[in-house]
């Protein structure tokens, strides 16, 4: 039998991934096995402690991500199986819309710029810099959708978070298997915290639709609160970027790609529209 170990020693995330097992545990026994099953301690704990890090154990899944547009009836299907075992009561996150990633982002750019003015500093600089105006139009607008999405929040549900950058696929063909892992970030939010990835292509919006419906689940994603996922996304993984090069890992080669690639600002676009 082959194990997949986790330790997580990051001051946040540990308690969410500590939060998160809780609700895998209650999933697996509700049936959802395409989901890691967890291998509890001696003590029939979900997880221990290694120095200042959470450690968690779980059976091994073979498979790769080969998430494709394909793959995305598979990945909606799956979720809206995790759906309907929504419950209140677990110590997860509830969504909060705000634009509280604009606002730290803010705060670590400002950092960056009254720190020593090295060569990957100025960098970093120079990236946002020649995104400013954009930047600035996406914290103005996460703000009016945000405060849109509060007066109408839609029923909440227990989420991902990025179920499709962890859709494994093991086999081919007929044989072919699939699950979703990495359920650390779970969430009470509204469905477009699973769909906004690819909310902004109609079919993608149509066809979760679609199988909500069959799926008997009582939502219909709005273009709203998709819009406040897209820009909220684009903050919070720029703000991982920055929080990382502040503490020293080497991320700056990612976050010139993040800045430079299509999909977060095709994301953004379909959010002005809205």
């Amino acid at each position: 039998m082959a194990y997949f170990v986790k330790l997580d020693s990051l001051p946040r995330h540990k308690i969410l991934f500590q939060q998160s097992l809780t609700v895998m545990e209650d999933l697996y026994q509700k049936g959802i096995t395409f989901i890691p099953k967890i291998i509890k301690t001696k003590q029939n704990q979900l997880c221990s402690s290694f120095a200042t890090a959470v450690v968690g154990m779980f059976e091994w899944l073979e498979g790769e991500n080969r998430e494709t547009d394909g793959t995305k009836p598979m990945e909606y299907q799956m979720l809206c199986q995790v759906y309907p075992l929504t419950r209140p009561g677990w110590s997860i996150p509830t969504v909060s819309f705000s634009d509280a990633a604009a606002q730290t982002f803010y705060r670590y750019w400002d950092t960056f710029k009254h720190m020593p003015q090295t060569a990957a500093v100025r960098e970093v600089l120079n990236l946002l810099q020649e995104r400013s105006g954009v930047l600035a139009r996406c914290a103005r607008r996460l703000n009016q959708v945000a405060a849109w999405c509060r007066a109408h929040p839609g029923k909440l549900y227990l989420t991902h978070g990025d179920a499709g950058g962890n859709f494994l696929v093991k086999g081919h063909g007929s044989t072919e298997r699939y699950y979703i892992v990495d359920w650390d970030e779970v969430m009470y939010a509204p469905l477009e915290r699973d769909a906004w990835v690819m909310g902004c292509r109609a079919w993608a919006r149509q066809l979760f639709n679609d199988t909500l419906q069959k799926k008997h689940i009582p939502y219909t994603l709005h273009n709203k609160r998709l819009a406040f996922y897209c820009y909220h996304m684009c903050f919070f993984y720029l703000c991982e970027f920055l929080e990382d090069l502040l503490q020293g890992r080497d991320v700056l080669q990612r976050l010139a790609e993040y800045c430079n690639d299509g999909w977060i600002w095709e994301r953004v676009q379909f959010a002005d529209q809205q």
